[in-house]
């Protein structure tokens, strides 16, 4: 190999390619020959640039941790602007589900989460938060978040249903309710479902402390 043909391949090339075999087909996957011939060079060449596997797998989980940092809130007002976070997280572990393992895998989930943390942080003390309340805030909003995407993903891997659920629900077993029995019935619009849930959580997260539930019932109602 000769040093053109190091310079022509750099390490952001090598990381990408590694990038895209893990996301087509998993971590295990990733060989530094199948990874060479996907570059089309040699293994000496992939070692030149990125070492050895440990160490490449090592650079692609710091990578994928800084592009899951990369979140930037916008709308107008605190619950526009934390629904559309959850919604950028979401559609970060979705579209990198075998790089997240990758990262978990490692022990880094914590420090994956970190920077989308920081964020909720910022947002949860310009809606006055503090504390406590922050905290649970910033953890609610990442956990809807994460259950929400695995239970996506169960269900995409799940094996076809007998029965499925349009043969589940009747109006009987909906107590007598036939729309609701239909809408159960209807194939799972998630990305409505998602939307819902998290406007709902993040407005009951954001609502003042004395006039959340336990403050507002009392002797008398």
């Amino acid at each position: 190999m000769t040093s053109g043909t190091r310079s022509a391949l750099t390490r952001e090339a090598v990381l990408d390619a590694a990038a895209g075999l893990v996301k087509r087909h998993g971590p295990d996957a990733l060989t530094m020959r199948g990874l060479a011939a996907e570059l089309g060079t040699a293994v000496t060449s992939i070692y030149w640039h990125v070492g050895g596997r440990e160490a490449l797998l090592d650079a692609l989980v710091e990578r994928t941790v800084a592009e899951l940092g990369e979140i930037r809130p916008s709308g107008v007002t605190p619950e526009e602007r934390v629904v559309g976070v959850a919604h950028a997280l979401r559609r970060q572990l979705r579209g990198h589900p075998h790089l997240v393992a990758l990262v978990h895998e490692r022990g880094l989930t914590e420090r994956m989460f970190l920077p989308a943390q920081r964020v909720l942080v910022g947002e949860a003390h310009a809606a006055g938060l503090r504390g406590i309340r922050a905290a649970e805030f910033v953890r609610a909003v990442q956990f809807q978040v994460v259950g929400h995407v695995l239970v996506e993903r169960n269900r995409e891997r799940a094996p076809a249903q007998h029965p499925g659920e349009q043969e589940l629900w009747s109006a009987e077993s909906a107590g007598g309710d036939p729309a609701l029995a239909r809408a159960l019935a209807r194939p799972v619009d998630s990305d409505r479902l998602f939307e819902t849930a998290v406007r709902a959580l993040v407005r009951a997260l954001l609502a003042p402390a004395d006039r959340s539930p336990s403050r507002r019932s009392g002797p008398g109602g």
